[in-house]
């Protein structure tokens, strides 16, 4: 990889089962989530105990990854208070690291010593849930900037705290809260 880039493992989302099906003026059904100090990664399947470990039609978009600048890009734009990135139900929020670029690619995480391949093969979509959960106008403001579905290339233990970014293609961090239009670099 020729590009690293220091980044932080804020927060890392394991829930076994969908909060968000149905309408959203029905309300999220109540599922435990948890906001894990470390989480196993197996490839091909995913992290171990989520909703989508192992998931056939999941296994090439197993783990999302989400950007923290986005969020707080959104709140600034919506005028509302900080929100609880867990409600986006991404599983690694990232600071310090422009995501987009990296779709179509293979990249490692690198924390705690270890290492995590990922390939990122396409946009997380914002569902209308989030206009619901997050602020009214969310849904619009996040399409864009909703982060990376990934296929485990290769497993390991991901922790939360510092870590690093390996890349095959140039990032720009200062660019992580800003809207693009994700278009893969290359197909899977």
């Amino acid at each position: 990889m020729s590009y690293r880039y220091e980044v932080d493992v804020l927060h890392l989302l394991v829930s076994p089962e969908h909060a968000y099906f149905g309408r959203a003026k029905d309300g999220a059904t109540e599922v435990p989530a948890t906001d894990s100090g470390q989480v196993e990664l197996v490839a091909g399947k995913g992290i171990v105990g989520d909703r989508f470990f192992g998931k056939a039609a999941h296994m090439d978009a197993a783990v999302t990854l989400f950007a923290v600048e986005a969020l707080e890009s959104i709140a600034a734009e919506l005028g509302t208070g900080p929100f609880d990135p867990l409600l986006t139900r991404r599983n690694v929020f990232l600071r310090g690291a422009e995501l987009a670029p990296l779709l179509g690619q293979d990249f490692i995480l690198e924390s705690g010593g270890e290492q995590v391949q990922l390939h990122a093969g396409r946009p997380a979509h914002p569902c209308a849930w989030m206009d619901k959960m997050l602020a009214p106008g969310a849904h619009k403001a996040m399409r864009g900037r909703g982060g990376i579905r990934c296929r485990v290339v290769s497993g390991g233990i991901l922790h939360r705290g510092p870590a690093v970014l390996l890349s095959p293609v140039p990032l720009d961090p200062q660019r992580a809260g800003e809207a693009t239009v994700l278009r893969p670099s290359r197909l899977p």
